[in-house]
């Protein structure tokens, strides 16, 4: 089994800055691509950023040059950095990763962090 535990998450005031961390574990072979999505109310969860395993990085229109994701392929985490937060980020982001498990490595399966609060007030 695989587990993605988030952690990071809070309030802050406009402006401010947050890390979150994720950090992938249980019977890995190897991890695709790694992502954050986040789901505001009454919205779709979006897709924020992705990396792959060779660290080529995409970004929402809305946070580019703001965010910043980055992993650690050796402890199978992933971190997303996020500067100069407006109340549209509001959200609760959701870590993903796409993961190749010890004893079917033919095929690839999708897993979901469980989420973490990003709130930012103005």
């Amino acid at each position: 089994q695989v587990q993605l535990v988030e952690s990071g998450g809070g309030s802050v005031q406009a402006g401010g800055s947050l890390t979150l961390s994720c950090a992938a574990s249980g019977s890995i072979y190897s991890i695709d691509v790694m992502a954050w999505y986040r789901q505001a109310p009454g919205k779709q969860r979006e897709l924020v950023a992705d990396i792959t395993g060779g660290g080529s990085t995409n970004y929402a229109d809305s946070v580019k040059g703001r965010f910043t994701i980055s992993r650690d392929n050796a402890k199978n985490t992933v971190d997303l950095n996020m500067n100069s937060l407006k109340p549209e980020d509001t959200a609760v982001y959701y870590c993903h990763a796409i993961i190749k498990v010890i004893k079917v490595i033919t095929l690839t399966y999708n897993y979901w962090g469980q989420g973490t609060q990003v709130t930012v007030s103005s």
